[in-house]
């Protein structure tokens, strides 16, 4: 019985190949071309980026009952629309490194984090400690880029739903928007 499923087996094998020869055959013809599809939902190809910035020296404030240090970066094409429906994402550079903020780390041999707070036309870099003693500079010294991604039609279902962006790696949103690290 073994051998008769081998047979079978061999013998549907050599029907495939021959049948599927491109000399057995005349080439098809092209169809016409069929109609204009609808005009699809907005995309991303108003994404807008800034250059690698530096931000002025930063100050002492108490945001939300919070101290820390913080500074701003102009980002002019930060608009009301941008704020309530688009989505900013925030880079800092340093070292080898590019990272996403909220950024938390142990400088200044402590955990602090900084963080953007976006308003219209500027995004203020903020950095506090986490046990709330003391403060830990932000240095001009660091490189910021910010990337405005303006909204569009709202998604109806989960599987329309746009890409959790602040999740991606800076890498990988660059390589979405075809934007020069």
């Amino acid at each position: 019985m073994k051998t008769l499923k081998t047979i079978f087996a061999i013998l549907l094998v050599a029907l495939s190949t021959i049948s599927c020869s491109s000399d057995d055959g005349k080439d098809g013809v092209d169809g016409a071309a069929g109609a204009t599809g609808a005009t699809g939902a907005t995309g991303t190809a108003n994404v807008i980026y800034s250059a690698w910035l530096t931000a002025p020296t930063a100050v002492a404030e108490t945001i939300d009952g919070t101290s820390g240090m913080s500074t701003s970066i102009n980002a002019p094409e930060l608009s009301e629309d941008i704020l309530a429906k688009g989505t900013i994402l925030v880079y800092m550079s340093f070292g080898a490194g590019t990272y996403t903020l909220p950024y938390t780390s142990f400088a200044g041999a402590t955990a602090n984090t900084i963080s953007a707070i976006s308003t219209l036309k500027k995004i203020k870099l903020f950095r506090f400690v986490h046990s709330g003693a003391g403060t830990v500079n932000l240095p001009t010294t660091l490189s910021w880029r910010y990337i405005l991604i303006p909204g569009g039609v709202a998604a109806a279902t989960a599987k329309t739903a746009k890409p959790d962006y602040a999740k991606m790696s800076y890498e990988e949103v660059c390589a979405r928007f075809n934007i020069q690290p």
